[in-house]
C-alpha cells in the first residue's frame, strides 16, 4: 500500500506540473492567434490514447506513455514530427507565420508558468505556516555527525558557529544547499578551540550513495539527551516492559548519555537481543529487548535539550518575498548543481534523480504540506530543466529563435527537423539512463 501511495502522489504532482506547463504554451499561443490542435497529458504515441475529446477545434486527451505531455501547435516542428503542414505556404494562424519574438514568448510560456506556480506554492505555504527554526546559539551539546561528516573533519559534539564567515542563526542552515553544495568554510567550536573545516566541492558524490532516510553528513536535529515518551503498541519496547519516562543509561554495558549513542548501539545489534540498563524513577533496572532489522525498539522519545523552535509569522503580502526567495533559491541551487556537473566536480549519475527517487521523497503516507512543498520544488526544477539548450526542449527552441533574431532570418525547416530528432534521441537516452540509475541506486545504496 505504501508503494501505491508514493506512486500516486508522484503521478498527481507531475500531472499538475505538466498540465500547467503545457497550459502556459497553450495560452501564449492562443493570445497571439496561433491555432492549437492538441493538448495532451502524457504522449499518445502511435496515435493511441487512454482518453480524448474535442472542444472548439482542440483535441484534449491523456496518452498512454507517461513521459510528460505536449501541446501540438499548428505550423511548428515539435515532438509530433508532423511536417505535412510545412509543405504549403505559411497560414496566418500558424506558429511559423508569427514574428520571432511572439514565438519566443510561446516557447517560454511553460517555463514562466512553472516559475509562477513555484512562487505561489511557497508563498501560500509561508502565509499558512510561516517559518520555524531551531536557534543555533541555544544548542547545548552540538551536532551529530555521520560518516561523511567525520570524513571531512567534523566530530559529534562540535558547534558550528559560522558558514563562510557568516554567523549561523538557524540550526537548519547547517544542512542547507549552501553547505551541501560544497566549497564552504565552516567555523567550528570544539571545546576551547576554534577550527575551520572545509566542505569539499564534491560532497554530493558521497551523499548520493546513502539512503534518503540516513543522515551521513550532519543530523537534522542537534545532539540531545532523551527519555521514553510513549511506547508503540505491540512493539519490542512494549514486550521488553519499557514504560513512559524511562531513561536508558546503558546498552550491553556501554554507557548511554545521548540519543545518538543509543542509536549507534542499536545499529550494531540489529536483529539481536540487547541488555538495557533503565533508570526508572531513580532506580536502575535491567531489561532485555529485541532490536528489529531497522535498528529500533519501537518507542517515541522526548528530547528536553533541543531548544524550542522559534516561529516567524508573515502578513499576506509580507509572505510574498519570503516565498519568492524560497522558490528562486531552489532554482539557483539546482543551477549550481548542474554547474558542478559540467565542471566535473560532481558525477552526473550522482547528481540526477528520476521518477523512482522522486517517488521516495513523497513518502509512504500522505502529508499535504510535504506534497505541496515537493510540487513547488519540482516546478522550479522543471523550469530549469526546460531551459536547457537541448533541441526538443523549450530551451532548444528558444535558442534557435534567438539565433534567428540575431541573423535576421529563420533557420531552415530541414535543420529544425534534424535538430528535433537529435534532441528527442538525447531526451530518450537521458530518461532511460536516469530511470536505470534510480533503480541501481535504490538497490546498491548502503546505510552508514
Amino acid at each position: 500500500m505504501s508503494i501505491v501511495i508514493m506512486v500516486g502522489q508522484l503521478i498527481l504532482g507531475l500531472s499538475i506540473l505538466v498540465i500547467l506547463h503545457e497550459l502556459g504554451h497553450f495560452l501564449a499561443a492562443r493570445a497571439f492567434g496561433i491555432k492549437v490542435e492538441k493538448f495532451y497529458l502524457f504522449f499518445d504515441a502511435w496515435g493511441f490514447s487512454l482518453f480524448k475529446f474535442n472542444y472548439k477545434g482542440v483535441e484534449y486527451g491523456i496518452g498512454w506513455l507517461p513521459l510528460g505531455g505536449y501541446v501540438k501547435i499548428a505550423g511548428m516542428i515539435d515532438e509530433s514530427m508532423d511536417t505535412e503542414q510545412l509543405a504549403g505556404p505559411p497560414q496566418p494562424w500558424e506558429f511559423r507565420s508569427k514574428p520571432a519574438w511572439q514565438r519566443l514568448v510561446v516557447m517560454l510560456g511553460g517555463v514562466t508558468v512553472n516559475i509562477i506556480l513555484g512562487i505561489i506554492i511557497f508563498w501560500v505555504l509561508t502565509i499558512k505556516y510561516g517559518e520555524s527554526y531551531i536557534p543555533n546559539a541555544e544548542i547545548k551539546y552540538g551536532i551529530v555527525v555521520g560518516k561523511i561528516g567525520e570524513k571531512i573533519g567534523l566530530k559529534t559534539g562540535d558547534n558550528i558557529t559560522a558558514i563562510n564567515g557568516v554567523k549561523v542563526v538557524q540550526f537548519e542552515d547547517l544542512t542547507s544547499p549552501n553547505v551541501i553544495m560544497g566549497n564552504t568554510d565552516l567555523t567550528v567550536r570544539r571545546g576551547d578551540q576554534i577550527l575551520h573545516v572545509r566542505v569539499p566541492g564534491n560532497l554530493i558524490n558521497d551523499l548520493a550513495d546513502y539512503s534518503s532516510g540516513s543522515e551521513p553528513f550532519i543530523s537534522k536535529l542537534p545532539r540531545t539527551r532523551f527519555a521514553i515518551d510513549s511506547i508503540v503498541p505491540n512493539s519490542n519496547a512494549q514486550k521488553a516492559g519499557l514504560l513512559s519516562n524511562d531513561s536508558i543509561v546503558a546498552v550491553n554495558g556501554n554507557k548511554i548519555v545521548f540519543f545518538d549513542q543509543f542509536k549507534a548501539q542499536l545499529a550494531l545489534n540489529t536483529n539481536k537481543t540487547v541488555q538495557l540498563s533503565v533508570n526508572r524513577r531513580g532506580n536502575v533496572i535491567q531489561k532485555s529487548a529485541d532490536v528489529n532489522k531497522d535498528g529500533a525498539l519501537g518507542f517515541f522519545g522526548k528530547y528536553d535539550d533541543i531548544p524550542k523552535e522559534k516561529n516567524l509569522s508573515f502578513s499576506f503580502f509580507g509572505s510574498l518575498p519570503v516565498g519568492a526567495n524560497k522558490a528562486w533559491s531552489t532554482f539557483t541551487d539546482n543551477a549550481k548543481g548542474l554547474g558542478k556537473v559540467f565542471k566535473g566536480e560532481v558525477k552526473f549519475n550522482k547528481a540526477v534523480s528520476g521518477p523512482v527517487a522522486i517517488a521516495t521523497l513523497f513518502g509512504p503516507t500522505i502529508d499535504w504540506v510535504k506534497f505541496w512543498s515537493l510540487v513547488g520544488l519540482l516546478s522550479m526544477v522543471l523550469a530549469l530543466t526546460n531551459l536547457l539548450p537541448i533541441p526538443a526542449l523549450d530551451g532548444g527552441h528558444a535558442l534557435f529563435l534567438v539565433i534567428e533574431m540575431i541573423k535576421g532570418k529563420p533557420l531552415s525547416d530541414k535543420f529544425l527537423e534534424r535538430a528535433q530528432i537529435v534532441g528527442f534521441v538525447i531526451l530518450i537516452t537521458l530518461m532511460v539512463f536516469v530511470f536505470g540509475n534510480d533503480i541501481v541506486r535504490q538497490v546498491m545504496k548502503h546505510k552508514p
